[in-house]
């Protein structure tokens, strides 16, 4: 009679013991899957400010500054002009009220860890080399774009 109860008592142990692993590794399987929450790369090919003011803040301030990385905008065709120090963007709606321009916009996004890359042939096509940008932008190569753009992690939007 005592080893059956010891042997059901053993039993039970051992279950209960495979159950609390069980939920502990189902746990921090899910804390990892969460805290991972994987980056965004904003495909911005316009330069018309009020599109592009639009995908900057929302990679800014709505994918970088909730945890997302890495957050990317990439410049191509004529979004690339957005990136020129040389030419003063128009300010209006959302950017008005701050007196931000999309130069002031980008450059607050690389300063909090943003990523910004323009397409070296699009650039090519339009006079433009990298001492034409602002500080931070990343002239873009095969690797780099690609690298971001199919990690599995990563989400694309375009602007």
């Amino acid at each position: 009679m005592r080893t059956a109860r010891f042997g059901s008592m053993v039993t039970m142990i051992l279950v209960a013991s495979l159950i609390i692993f069980a939920a502990q590794s189902l746990a921090s399987g899910h804390m990892e899957e969460h805290d991972a929450k994987g980056g965004l790369f904003v495909n911005l090919t316009t330069d018309d400010t009020w599109s592009a003011a639009k995908a900057i803040l929302f990679a800014h301030q709505k994918a970088l500054k909730n945890g997302y990385k890495p957050v990317a905008v990439w410049l191509n065709v004529r979004g690339i002009y957005l990136a020129d120090k040389k030419r003063a963007s128009h300010v209006h709606g959302l950017m008005k009220e701050k007196g931000e321009s999309i130069q002031d916009m980008l450059t607050a996004f690389i300063k909090d860890g943003g990523q910004v890359i323009a397409c070296q042939a699009c650039s090519k096509a339009a006079g433009l080399k990298k001492d034409d940008f602002i500080d931070g932008v990343t002239m873009g190569n095969e690797d780099l774009v690609l690298g971001i753009l199919f990690d599995p992690k990563v989400k694309t939007l375009s602007w």
